[in-house]
């Protein structure tokens, strides 16, 4: 079910530590607030997803990357057991958390997924497309590449002197990833391969030998959910991330905070509910750790076949929602601004729909707020944009094409 109504507005951080509701006007959207609607939550208290309080303060003392159980080692042998063992295929799954679709294809990536091998495509098990725009010649590293499906989607789309790296903990998925390499680099025409595969874990890029700064995007698909210590993921991407660079990423939330009977089922964590993150936890990692506040671009609610595991869930109600944050330049103060898309990215000629506040037509002028100023400034959209501070007079525009961002 993609849910496309009322939303909640997306809290923006202050120098204080602290998040207030954006300034008057500018709607910033969140998680669906129809999605909670009918949750047992919503008759017997407030439902925490309903409303943003006006402030929630970031804790000065506690690290909330202390959220790792004392069972890391024993939960990722489950869950390396759970994708290595116990799902053979997609219909294995108990939930759809792992096969929710959350907006159309477009065409150009359609047909590059449908140049992926028949063996990888089968042992797919993400939450969701993470294929963001603007990807030609581009450095990507996907969290949690399992089988290589979207390292192969992705490896067609950034061209020969683009390049992919998928990294995953469990062994078994990255061998079949690694088997197919020869067989797309053919079909791709491609005269050296363009993309890699390492096995390891992705709270631990560093070790990997994933280099500082080396990347433009990170992707994920359904994957942080998996990792205990999800603040030190997050770390571990900003530090590979290169300045302007954008973790574009699909993820299990959770309406509440998770009782023990959740966080130590073994399917649900397989499932991807078992480890999901608090609605109200990605903001403040994000903060903490320097990224722009999480833009929002499309979420849906979960749903269990299971009647056993709905027992255990009770109360609680998730949803899968994909979310976009970038690292900024630490520049001097930004500024509201008017912009014009050209339409110069393969696949969105016509309009990009950025986020769930921001939909950019060819050729048409949109006042941003300050922060999204900053990113189509500082990030690889830059080229697609005319960008001005608001209140001066753009130029008539009869062939947007050929705009030129002024950064």
């Amino acid at each position: 079910m993609v849910v496309a109504c009322s939303w909640l507005k997306r809290l923006s951080l202050d120098d204080t530590g602290s998040r207030d509701v954006g300034a008057a006007g500018w709607k910033r959207k969140w998680i669906p607030e129809a999605l909670w609607v009918g949750s047992p939550l919503a008759r017997d208290q407030p439902c925490p997803l309903r409303g943003w309080v006006s402030r929630v303060q970031v804790q000065e003392s506690g690290d909330l990357g202390d959220m790792a159980a004392p069972g890391d080692a024993e939960i990722r042998k489950d869950v390396q057991t759970y994708y290595g063992q116990v799902l053979k295929k997609t219909a294995d799954l108990q939930t759809n958390a792992c096969i929710t679709t959350a907006r159309p294809v477009p065409k150009h990536i359609r047909e590059a997924l449908q140049n992926v091998h028949e063996e990888v495509a089968l042992r797919y098990y993400g939450c969701g497309l993470v294929i963001p725009e603007r990807l030609e010649n581009c450095w990507i590293l996907d969290l949690g590449s399992g089988s290589g499906r979207d390292c192969y989607a992705l490896s067609q789309l950034v061209g020969e002197k683009g390049r992919v790296t998928g990294i995953d903990m469990t062994e078994g998925q990255v061998e079949v990833a690694k088997k197919h390499i020869e067989y797309h680099m053919e079909k791709y025409g491609f005269q050296i391969a363009n993309v890699t595969f390492i096995h390891g874990y992705i709270e631990k890029l560093e070790e990997a030998g994933i280099q500082n700064e080396s990347y433009d995007i990170v992707i994920s698909n359904c994957v942080i959910n998996l990792v205990p210590d999800k603040q030190q993921v997050l770390w571990e991407v900003y530090r590979a991330l290169k300045l302007g660079g954008e973790l574009y990423f699909s993820d299990v939330y959770a309406s509440l905070e998770l009782p023990e009977e959740i966080r130590t089922h073994k399917v649900l964590w397989g499932e991807c509910l078992g480890g999901a993150l608090y609605w109200k936890d990605l903001a403040i990692f994000a903060q903490k750790i320097g990224f722009c506040p999480p833009r929002l671009v499309s979420a849906n609610l979960i749903t269990v076949q299971n009647k056993e595991l709905e027992r255990v869930i009770g109360d609680c109600r998730f949803v899968s929602a994909t979310f976009r944050l970038f690292k900024l330049p630490k520049t001097e103060p930004a500024t509201r601004c008017q912009v014009i898309y050209n339409g110069g990215i393969t696949g969105h000629e016509k309009e990009l729909i950025f986020d769930a506040n921001f939909t950019f037509k060819k050729g048409e002028t949109v006042e941003v707020d300050e922060e999204t100023a900053a990113i189509l400034k500082h990030s690889r959209f830059a080229q697609d944009f005319l960008i001005r501070p608001a209140g001066e007079k753009l130029p008539a525009c009869t062939s947007c094409s050929t705009l030129q961002s002024k950064t």
